[in-house]
């Protein structure tokens, strides 16, 4: 039975070389996430808006609300 001796394990330096790791792993999962917002929810509700808005008819609507009785200040 070989008994040999275990190393002794490296332990200066292990917090920096674990929180370098463990930043640029932040930075990464981080970008990605922006990047999946911006493109996946951030740019669909902008054009959502645009097209609300190029094609709201304003006084259209405000007739619909004034036959439908919404407004108590108009006949």
């Amino acid at each position: 039975m070989a008994s040999g001796a275990l190393a002794k394990p490296q332990l200066r330096g292990l917090l920096a070389r674990r929180l370098r790791f463990h930043v640029v792993g932040a930075f990464i999962v981080t970008g990605g996430v922006a990047c999946a917002y911006k493109f996946g929810v951030a740019e669909q509700r902008k054009k959502a808006y645009a097209d609300f808005c190029r094609n709201y008819d304003s006084m259209k609507d405000f007739e619909e609300m004034r036959r439908a009785g919404i407004f108590q200040s108009t006949k």
